[in-house]
């Protein structure tokens, strides 16, 4: 993120096409990092997995008519809603985390495989769920007020060696690490916003109450791990400084009280997005002015419940209480 502020720079119209949809509300998504990928999971406790080249073949007014199926698997293995979905960083691997206190391991390079080839059964609801950059670890964000670290070879479970005396309240709605796997983020039931050492697991910072006693619902990291994006049930998408945990900027003007939605960057960093659940709108604003530059109707039957945006290009993808799944480009 480019710290020079200049005139609000205008994001260009995105058309939305709907790609597919769930048997019950479409929960998540996520896009694999070279976005190539997206995965979608559901109330219905299913995953569908997208190649996204089909997805765009699909949007071309020619190959509309025509028999383009974007969904090119779908993983039936969890007994309840599923959460949050990550992709490996590496290899052909997705992970999902469930209602059911289940984090499962789908292999998408097997054409034939529905279910999990591994499981970690964890003690809590697993909100979300982030692999290490290294493919090593991964974070679960669960009913528990702390994060659990896993060693995806071993599957043993890491604590903060303090972590009795931390006094952290509210389950952890997001959990995230930044791009180099330094430190990661969680954003709490309690409203807080918490970074913690990607070494020693112990938090470094915690931001009580940034937003209020509000539900803090998502933070991530820009690309250059200086801020944390998030957003919270109190409508505010807010802007902080890693270094210092100053709130820096916010983005205003856009209502969301009831779902468990985030605040994304565009592929460039230039927009944040993010849902206004009264209007049914998507919104966009200038990352650096935090100026609103453009509210486009959702076309969901009630407002959007999650927004994921490419990390390689101006594409995201929007999941409804419809069930359905929306590709905006």
């Amino acid at each position: 993120m480019n710290d020079t502020k200049g005139p609000s720079k205008n994001i260009p119209k995105h058309e939305s096409q709907h790609i597919s949809e769930h048997k019950n509300v479409a929960r998540c998504a996520r896009f694999s990092p070279d976005g190539r990928f997206l995965a979608t999971g559901s109330a219905d406790t299913s995953i569908k997995l997208f190649e996204i080249a089909k997805v765009k073949q699909m949007m071309q007014p020619e190959a509309r008519d025509g028999p383009v199926r974007p969904v090119i698997r779908t993983f039936y293995d969890h007994q309840q809603p599923i959460n949050d979905l990550d992709f490996h960083p590496q290899n052909t691997v997705l992970i999902s985390g469930s209602k059911d206190r289940t984090i499962k391991f789908f292999d998408f390079s097997k054409t034939v495989a529905k279910r999990a080839f591994r499981v970690i059964q964890d003690t809590h609801n697993v909100r979300s769920v982030s692999f290490h950059p290294s493919g090593d670890y991964l974070l679960a964000g669960t009913d528990h007020s702390i994060p659990h670290l896993y060693d995806i070879n071993t599957f043993k479970c890491y604590l903060p060696p303090n972590f009795l005396d931390m006094g952290v309240n509210g389950a952890i709605n997001q959990v995230r690490y930044s791009s180099t796997g330094g430190m990661y983020v969680t954003a709490s039931k309690d409203g807080a916003i918490r970074l913690w050492d990607g070494v020693t697991a112990s938090c470094v910072r915690s931001i009580d109450g940034a937003h209020g006693a509000a539900e803090a619902t998502s933070a991530n990291f820009t690309k250059d791990q200086r801020y944390i994006l998030s957003s919270a049930k109190d409508s505010l998408v807010k802007l902080w400084e890693v270094g210092t945990g100053r709130l820096v900027k916010q983005y205003l003007g856009a209502t969301h009280t009831q779902l468990r939605c985030q605040a994304v960057f565009n592929d460039t960093e230039e927009f944040v997005l993010s849902i206004d659940e009264s209007l049914n709108e998507i919104v966009a604003w200038d990352s650096l002015t935090t100026e609103l530059v453009a509210r486009w109707p959702s076309n969901h039957i009630g407002a959007p419940r999650w927004l994921e945006h490419s990390p390689v290009e101006a594409a995201f993808v929007s999941c409804g209480i419809d069930r359905s799944i929306r590709h905006w480009t």
